[in-house]
């Protein structure tokens, strides 16, 4: 079977692909991979991992290269991550965010639904499509049913991608399953993201290149954040045996605070560092509570978060180390 990942080179990318083709680098299904702006020659780290592994450099903004990836590759399975993904960005880069996300999974339905009918695709959504809730009501884990609002382009790209779904599933009879993750972090993350941001700090302050202050946003938002390799782990479950049009939350069901997180990380340093808000990291707006019920995806894979936080944010700080 020829295996398709949009966004291989990317953070969670990169995380499936070893995923699917275990510690030999390789797979006994056929795995290809877009990048985009990189090409593939820019890679070498990736494709020394995974020799099996063809990269296509490929914008999903264009219908017509999408149509020849498609076309070429004619996948069984799709895992589409490409996206932009980071919510500053997304309000920054509105149209780009808009072409990217919703534009580029319409290129890719019509692609498949020409070509390539009988693949089954996974979106990956975002737990951010659950927009805000009263902060005060720590105790709540969304449901799959359930959906207050977005409140920024990359929700409404997330939450339309889903809408995209339903309706290909619906009246095009394409396969498609949806994954909602709730935030994921660990080894190889950029610091665009939170955790991986001071986990870089620490790392740099250590190595004296920083003074020892550590700058951050608002640490109040309470987050459900699991382990990027508990997150591909569900993603291939999903395909395997997640039901066609359903959506299914992958979190760890609890939302530490981003001060218990920020905690955490210091923890593991033996300098004294101190801690400032930064304006600039501010968002222009901020979920304050984020969790997740991941009773659905256990009932229909069997799946469930297997590494703890302080485990995934200790390996997270030794990779910036490193």
């Amino acid at each position: 079977m020829n295996i398709l990942i949009t966004g291989a080179t990317g953070f969670v990318g990169r995380h499936l692909i070893g995923h699917l083709t275990g510690s030999a680098g390789r797979s006994s299904h056929k795995l290809f991979g877009t990048c985009f702006p990189e090409h593939p020659e820019n890679c070498a780290d990736l494709c020394r991992k995974s020799p099996s592994t063809q990269l296509i450099h490929a914008d999903l903004r264009s219908a017509d290269v999408v149509a020849d990836l498609i076309k070429n590759v004619r996948p069984g399975r799709i895992y589409h991550l490409a996206a932009i993904s980071h919510v500053r960005t997304s309000w920054e880069k509105r149209q780009e965010t808009l072409e990217t996300n919703l534009m580029g999974t319409f290129h890719l339905y019509e692609a498949v639904r020409r070509f390539a009918p009988k693949a089954r695709i996974l979106f990956v959504s975002s737990s951010d499509v659950y927009g805000d809730r009263d902060p005060g009501d720590r105790a709540h884990a969304f449901k799959e049913d359930e959906r207050d609002g977005v409140i920024s382009p990359y929700a409404f790209t997330k939450a339309s991608g889903e809408l995209l779904s339903e309706f290909y599933t619906a009246w095009e009879d394409l396969d498609i399953v949806v994954a909602r993750p709730f935030p994921h972090t660990g080894p190889g993350q950029t610091a665009d993201f939170v955790c991986s941001d001071w986990a870089r700090q620490i790392a740099l302050i250590e190595r004296g290149k920083l003074p020892p202050v550590i700058s951050v946003g608002n640490l109040e938002p309470r987050r459900d954040y699991s382990d990027v390799r508990d997150v591909v782990r569900a993603y291939g479950l999903l395909m395997a045996k997640g039901g066609r049009g359903e959506v299914y939350n992958v979190s760890s069901g609890r939302a530490p605070s981003l001060k218990t997180v920020l905690r955490t990380l210091l923890s593991f340093t033996e300098r004294r560092i101190a801690v400032r808000v930064d304006p600039e990291k501010l968002r222009k707006s901020d979920i304050l509570q984020l969790a997740g019920s991941n009773r659905k995806i256990r009932s229909h894979t069997g799946w469930e978060p297997r590494i703890p936080l302080k485990k995934t944010l200790s390996d997270l700080l030794e990779s910036w180390r490193a």
